[in-house]
């Protein structure tokens, strides 16, 4: 439990940054069901807004994680008007597809801003909180691009291993403070209206399900400190890797 603004103990909150249909919706419903209060971040937020009806205690923000002031006008209203940061899920990414020459200098750098920069400043709202209370949880959804650069994977790839760099810093740093941070590497594609219409062929055991992520993910938060996860795959059983 945490102390709300007016002083009151509340329960425990936890951000999604990029908390939109799939793996987002997934974790806003994994942590209501665990009594925790849900802030839903994203740049549309009418879906947002739909999810939160559906939970016991969450509110939806427009929030662009890509800009610096768009993630500190929503925090400051998050601090103010819910609290103390518990847990912060960092969801939000953008896939650009393309090798070097098809990529142009305004792709490459979005798909920094939203996966790597996004994860900076999201971090930084919520570590000083953190520290006072000398413990919190931040999980970063990763890719396994994050390990291998493909021919078509110019930006992301290079977005996602500067996550993962930035995870693993912010790990080893904030560790000591009592603050989990751990990266979950999706390896794999999720299951979703658009990947089945993109792999019509393909059988459901195929696809990883978001609410088992989810699942996976309140585990790590509820990790002891004397064994804790960093870097976690997730594949489907039927993935070649």
């Amino acid at each position: 439990m945490n102390n709300g603004p007016n002083g009151a103990t509340a329960a425990p909150l936890c951000v999604i940054a990029g908390a939109g249909a799939g793996n987002g919706a997934a974790f806003a419903r994994k942590f209501a069901q665990e009594g925790y209060r849900v802030a839903l971040l994203a740049r549309n937020t009418a879906p947002l807004e739909a999810l939160a009806r559906e939970l016991p205690a969450a509110c939806a923000f427009a929030c662009d994680v890509s800009d610096p002031a768009s993630i500190k006008r929503v925090f400051d209203v998050i601090h103010s008007d819910l609290g103390p940061v518990t847990v912060l899920i960092y969801n939000a990414g953008t896939g650009i597809w393309g090798s070097i020459e098809e990529t142009s200098p305004e792709d490459f750098e979005s798909a920094w801003r939203v996966n790597a920069f996004g994860a900076f400043l999201a971090a930084r709202q919520v570590i000083p909180q953190m520290k006072a209370a000398g413990e919190g949880a931040f999980v970063v959804i990763g890719a396994t691009a994050s390990r291998r650069g493909g021919a078509k994977t110019a930006a992301f790839a290079a977005a996602k291993a500067a996550q993962r760099s930035l995870a693993q810093s912010m790990a080893k740093s904030l560790g000591p403070l009592g603050i989990h941070v751990a990266l979950v590497v999706i390896d794999g594609v999720v299951d979703s209206p658009q990947a089945r219409r993109q792999l019509p062929d393909k059988p459901a055991e195929f696809f990883l399900q978001p609410s088992a992520i989810a699942e996976t993910v309140y585990w790590l938060t509820r990790q002891r400190k004397s064994a804790w996860t960093f870097e976690l795959e997730l594949r489907p059983f039927g993935e070649v890797w």
